[in-house]
């Protein structure tokens, strides 16, 4: 952002007003727990349990139980959001602070990535690409000290967890990320993350390639998670940008295509009636939606704009390819 059996039955877990697909554990062992299947376009989510094993330990270690964790992740963000009452939610942002954490990766030097949970020093802490990430980060403190999980897991987890509550894809997540010691960790160059302008489309679109090619994604990759767009949105306060990318900023969905490519976007001016002093954006017709350079630029390119149609077209294919192209980004450079 810029800023996936031996027996099964059937059950399902409800939190707050929502039902929460509960993903597939795995252990650090490799055996695979449980897993819930949520349909979230029908707004139900059926679930099935995976056992492979009985005598296996279903949730990575002996001491911490993965599905309770996952319940109380999702309690506390549907408890955030009723105190918030503004159609807001911390969870995005959560969606955010994982993707930022494992976003770091080179697969040239190694370094990087979720492991190690480096965000918590600085100067990582500290750029404008992770701006407004330590109320996420405060936010998971207590399920921290609580379960006494590495940082590196929590973060992860609770991106996961929020993709799902909002109606997303069943995310594969597997526990077994450690932490770093400040006095131990190496900081990492700026620029890691992605700008969401470089100044035209051609220079925008090789820098994104550049980032995401970093980490070892392809174009289809690349464009499956900028789908996380559907949901929150920019803050004057932090990215200097401002407004959402859709008009369900909670729902994980394909909207974020369908507007790119539906909906009339033109250079942003004005804001609440003043002249516009923020960075280059732009805005529908009713002003209350915004896409950054960055996102609109990708119909410019060719390779970029055939997914764009595709997960537009099709929101099952983007669930499918985000699920995979999420779970291989939380994992970058972990030796679980």
């Amino acid at each position: 952002m810029f800023g996936l059996r031996s027996s099964i039955r059937h059950s399902s877990s409800f939190v707050g007003k929502r039902f929460l697909s509960t993903s597939r554990i795995v252990s650090t062992n490799g055996s695979t727990g449980f897993r819930y299947a949520g349909l979230s376009c029908a707004g139900i989510a059926a679930a099935a349990y995976v056992f492979n094993d009985p005598t296996q330990n279903w949730f990575g270690t002996a001491t911490v139980d993965y599905k309770k964790v996952k319940e109380d992740i999702a309690a506390a963000i549907t408890a955030d959001e009723e105190k918030r009452d503004d159609g807001t939610s911390i969870g995005p942002t959560l969606v955010r602070l994982a993707w930022h954490a494992a976003g770091t990766y080179s697969i040239f030097d190694k370094t990087g990535g979720s492991n190690g949970a480096t965000m918590r020093f600085g100067p990582e802490c500290n750029w404008g690409a992770n701006a407004g990430l330590k109320i996420a980060r405060d936010f998971l403190e207590p399920f921290k000290k609580k379960y006494g999980m590495s940082y590196a897991d929590v973060w992860t987890l609770a991106g996961v967890v929020a993709v799902e509550l909002m109606g997303g894809p069943t995310i594969l997540w597997k526990a077994g990320r450690k932490d770093v010691e400040e006095k131990d960790s190496k900081p990492l160059p700026d620029g890691r993350l992605p700008n969401a302008n470089m100044g035209c489309p051609h220079a925008t679109n090789s820098h994104i390639r550049d980032i995401f090619g970093r980490m070892g994604f392809n174009d289809r990759e690349i464009v499956a998670l900028l789908g996380a767009h559907a949901v929150g949105r920019c803050h004057e306060n932090a990215s200097g940008f401002w407004g959402p990318w859709t008009n369900a900023e909670t729902t994980f969905s394909n909207e974020y295509y369908r507007l790119l490519l539906e909906e009339t976007w033109t250079v942003k001016k004005t804001h609440k009636g003043k002249p516009w002093n923020g960075p280059l954006q732009y805005e529908a017709n009713n002003g209350q939606l915004m896409m950054l350079p960055a996102d609109l630029w990708l119909l410019q390119d060719p390779e970029f704009r055939k997914y764009v149609e595709l997960y537009a077209k099709d929101e099952t294919i983007f669930f499918q390819d985000f699920a995979a192209a999420f779970r291989k980004l939380l994992e970058l450079g972990v030796k679980f």
